[in-house]
């Protein structure tokens, strides 16, 4: 029985070294080792934005001898260089939204650089913040009520975009006539002007760049201008859009309401569109009907295809 135990101890420890044996290279190293250093190499070159350059926003430089000014800049443009989802997203929105952006933001006398607030905002999109903001330009309820937008049970104008732009540019140009300045003004619109205008008289500071405020309100100036650099130049960051921004919202007809519409649904249908299509072209139209006991007249736009 000894001759047999001793005989399939051998038979054991054979096998297991023809085992390890076979899973290993010429130089007797594990091929899962070699392997591991061979493949799971990340096929990437990072390599730093180029700062060599000049950057303004609204047609004010930034300071690139301050080294601080500089340092905040790279920042940003590193960080949201490497955003490729939403900066893809972005600037597929972009094809979409900032053609009509761009005209309002003309008509109104406001710089073209601030649609990028919209992007810093909301990402081109009727997002709702935790505090209660809503909308492309990120609108609080009372703000929007002092800009002209009604906010009711079933209608929220802060996801109309038309008039959020327009009552954005009316809150920029009061921005501006407070501060000053349109980099302030772009600071403004995060923090809030009464707070800001505290801290500028604190602080005996004569521009934005002098500025020690709290991380958000530091960073965002500089964010505006990372997404100004990076959608201006796309291919610059790796981003090739080619032929596939989305569409602009542009085929519709215009129905002129002023009574209360009971049910969207059946409004929809009765014009030959959709529940669906009605509110991507209307997203005002919060609820599955339309209150107005006052007879006030609304637009709504039907789409056409």
């Amino acid at each position: 029985m000894k001759s047999i135990s001793y005989y399939s101890i051998a038979v054991a420890a054979f096998l297991t070294f023809a085992l390890f044996a076979s899973y290993t290279d010429s130089n007797e190293k594990p091929l899962g080792l070699a392997d591991f250093s061979v493949t799971h190499q990340l096929p990437q070159v990072i390599k730093p934005v180029n700062l060599n350059k000049a950057f303004d926003f609204a047609g004010e430089a930034v300071p690139m001898e301050n080294f601080d000014a500089r340092e905040r800049l790279d920042r940003e443009l590193t960080e949201n260089s490497y955003r490729h989802g939403k900066n893809m997203l972005n600037l597929k929105k972009a094809n979409r939204y900032f053609p009509f952006i761009e005209k309002i933001l003309a008509e109104n006398g406001v710089p073209d650089d601030f649609k990028y607030v919209a992007v810093a905002e909301s990402d081109l999109s009727n997002a709702v913040s935790p505090a209660g903001a809503r909308g492309f330009w990120q609108f609080m309820k009372p703000t929007a009520r002092d800009y002209g937008m009604e906010v009711t049970a079933t209608v929220d104008e802060r996801y109309h975009i038309e008039m959020s732009t327009r009552a954005a540019c009316k809150h920029i140009l009061r921005l501006k006539k407070i501060m000053g300045s349109w980099t302030l003004a772009a600071a403004a619109y995060n923090v809030g002007q009464t707070r800001l205008k505290r801290e500028v008289t604190a602080q005996r500071a004569n521009s934005f760049y002098d500025l020690n405020l709290n991380q958000e309100t530091s960073r965002y100036l500089f964010r505006l201008i990372a997404f100004k650099e990076i959608m201006q130049n796309p291919q610059d960051f790796g981003f090739n859009l080619g032929e596939e921004g989305y569409q602009p919202l542009d085929d519709f007809s215009v129905v002129e309401v002023n009574t209360t519409i009971p049910n969207l649904g059946d409004f929809a249908q009765k014009y030959g569109t959709s529940y669906r299509m009605l509110k991507l072209y209307n997203p005002w139209l919060i609820s599955t009907s339309l209150a107005n006991k006052s007879g006030k007249q609304y637009f709504i736009k039907i789409p056409q295809k």
